[in-house]
């Protein structure tokens, strides 16, 4: 049996746990295989329970990718629809394994971001990038449209924008991923460790209920019409006084307030 191609490691912080993800196939420059698809997906399912996490850091191992698509030799040996649903699958569960995650995914980008990997940066709550990453979905230059979670693009960049990079398939910088909004954060590459440290760290000063019940309505919110939308968040609301997280809290809050005015 072949070793796992995804690495987790657990890093304690004052106040809170962390998971960093790993996706090791450096060789290939990260791409997913089947193998990878199914290891990222097996390592993701045993945090998903773990209730004292705050949060997942997604990266590529070494500097030359975060993840360079989907595995085009396993592509190219595809010889029927259904073969292709079962690869394209998984593609899938693993972005799916991402955006369904109870806390937030952040992803920490550098060198090439492609087809898949950029799918899965989409399903990433946050995505951080040196300015050494390249994005790109260039899958109808393979006679194949990029599919599944390439749906999360246009509320993150736009229609347009969504046309353009799909229907044209170039690469672009890490500055113009930036400028067009699917990298919220653009930093040099020594820089990139210190920038995902800040973000876990502005992470451990929102309170862990409440940021699980965050996460679990912006979700419910991409698929319901407005007032619907609304709806789920005056339950949302009242979820979060299920326990004693919001009193907590307000009076920690008071607390401090009245100190202030002396």
């Amino acid at each position: 049996m072949s070793h796992t191609m995804i690495q987790v490691r657990h890093e304690v912080r004052e106040g809170g746990r962390f998971a960093f993800v790993t996706i090791d196939n450096r060789a290939k420059l990260n791409v997913l295989s089947a193998q990878v698809m199914d290891d990222f997906v097996a390592a993701m399912a045993p945090l998903f329970d773990d209730d004292a996490l705050r949060g997942v850091v997604i990266e590529g191992a070494g500097d030359r990718a975060f993840v360079g698509g989907a595995d085009i030799d396993e592509m190219a040996a595809i010889d029927s629809p259904a073969e292709a649903r079962a690869f394209i699958s998984r593609v899938h569960a693993c972005c799916a394994a991402v955006r369904d995650f109870p806390v937030p995914v952040i992803a920490a980008i550098r060198g090439w971001c492609l087809g898949a990997g950029m799918e899965l940066a989409a399903a990433c709550d946050v995505r951080l990038a040196d300015s050494s990453a390249r994005f790109g979905m260039p899958e109808v230059k393979l006679g194949i449209p990029s599919v599944v979670e390439a749906a999360i693009l246009p509320g993150l960049i736009g229609w347009g924008r969504t046309r353009d990079l799909l229907i044209f398939g170039e690469v672009i910088d890490a500055r113009r991923a930036f400028e067009i909004g699917f990298v919220d954060q653009l930093v040099q590459p020594d820089a990139l460790e210190s920038a995902v440290e800040a973000r876990l760290s502005a992470l451990l000063t929102s309170r862990p209920c409440a940021v699980r019940l965050q996460k679990a309505l912006i979700r419910t919110w991409e698929t319901l019409p407005l007032a619907q939308a609304i709806a789920a968040g005056v339950e949302s609301f009242a979820d979060a006084f299920e326990t004693a997280e919001p009193s907590q809290a307000m009076a920690e809050f008071q607390k401090a307030r009245a100190a202030r005015r002396g």
